[in-house]
């Protein structure tokens, strides 16, 4: 058989099991870590975990295990560690914690690659500088991320990015169907004039050197969002003094009306 037609059928395996792979959620719960093992890596690793009174700890663990019972992480040339598989579960809650009832029905699986790749999701070679990402096509319901970009969010304590808790923020942004920095599920009608003029204002600021957000948040307003989110989630004292109204903005956004206020770091 000549080349071409053996990679065309290469090809076309892997589209069809990319697509019954990402196509339905695990019918049947997925192994966990030890429940004590859980709360113990929560205890050490998450900040944000830390700073929850009893009851709301108790909460975000459940919320934690059920992201893992419902969602298949793989490791794709490495191995998934307890460690990772907590730490992707709290990158998931930490955004929608203050809305019980979310689900992320956008996502059945997360792929762990040991370090960047590229926008094909290539390991080798050169130009790969993606540390996470959504699928889409034959990747939808599928995000990727680097174990080390994923560890790196939380263990260092003095910077303000966390590539995970970025790309579940894209995950939520992409609910409504448009990844355009103005999540519906999150933004009200009320909210989402002042949050887009604010966000063309900061973007401005970024790209004229007088902001200390990442400067690839002035991408565009998907990523402004999940870049300033990164920032509200990792650093929230930091945001408070340097970017009081952006930090009210997200803070608005991130919670209900009534609930009690994001922990502080």
């Amino acid at each position: 058989m000549p080349f071409g037609a053996v990679a065309l059928l290469i090809l076309v395996f892997l589209v069809v099991w990319l697509v019954r792979r990402t196509g339905s959620r695990p019918k049947t719960p997925i192994p966990l870590p030890d429940s004590d093992s859980i709360a113990t890596i929560l205890s050490t690793e998450i900040r944000f975990y830390q700073k929850l009174d009893a009851d709301n700890q108790t909460a975000f663990r459940r919320r934690v295990i059920h992201f893992l019972q419902t969602t298949r992480i793989t490791g794709v040339n490495t191995n998934v560690e307890e460690t990772d598989r907590v730490m992707i579960g709290a990158s998931a809650v930490i955004p929608i914690f203050r809305f019980p009832d979310w689900e992320y029905s956008n996502l059945n699986e997360v792929l762990l690659y040991p370090e960047t790749f590229d926008e094909k999701f290539r390991q080798a070679g050169r130009g790969r500088s993606v540390l996470g990402m959504v699928g889409n096509g034959p990747m939808q319901y599928v995000m990727v991320l680097s174990q080390h970009a994923l560890r790196e969010g939380f263990r260092n304590k003095t910077d303000k990015n966390n590539t995970a808790i970025h790309e579940f923020v894209h995950l939520v942004d992409k609910t409504d169907g448009d990844v355009d920095g103005v999540p519906e599920e999150l933004v009200s009608h009320k909210l989402a004039g002042p949050w887009i003029k604010m966000m063309h204002d900061q973007i401005s600021e970024i790209r004229k050197g007088q902001s200390d957000i990442n400067p690839y948040g002035a991408t565009n307003q998907s990523e402004f969002l999940a870049v300033a989110s990164e920032y509200f989630f990792e650093r929230p004292e930091l945001l408070k003094r340097k970017h009081p109204e952006l930090y009210d903005m997200l803070e608005k956004i991130f919670l209900r009306p009534g609930t009690k206020k994001a922990p502080q770091a």
